[in-house]
């Protein structure tokens, strides 16, 4: 098992690691829509969601692994109303990569986020 630490994200807030690496899968913690260099959160759905990807992708790349890598998404929303945005937005960052996905409409999410992202990629092997 191997620790991953991103430099691009501040250290976790609780008791967990940005991302553990177990055989040639990556779990990426649940990443909150922070902005790293404030420790806001920006302002709607779509901004909430645009920065949480970002995080998980600093994981990623902390592992070096990318979107590309992803195999599994569960993504936390506050409402369900917000599943068309969430949706059409995720299906552009993505394009045509389709790993497995759950948005989970959950009700209060810490701090007031809007949104949680949870992921599982695999490890490139060379």
């Amino acid at each position: 098992m191997e620790i991953i630490t991103s430099e691009k994200m501040p250290a976790p807030g609780g008791h967990y690691s940005h991302g553990v690496v177990s055989g040639h899968l990556l779990f990426v913690s649940g990443q909150l829509p922070f902005i790293p260099a404030s420790g806001n959160f920006p302002e709607g759905i779509e901004a909430q969601f645009v920065q949480a990807m970002a995080n998980v992708e600093a994981v990623l790349h902390a592992a070096h692994c990318s979107l590309a890598n992803l195999v599994n998404v569960q993504i936390f929303i506050t409402d369900v109303k917000h599943w068309p945005v969430v949706n059409a937005l995720y299906a552009a960052l993505m394009g045509g990569n389709r790993p497995a996905r759950a948005v989970i409409p959950c009700g209060e999410l810490h701090h007031g986020a809007l949104v949680e992202i949870t992921a599982v990629a695999e490890i490139p092997q060379p």
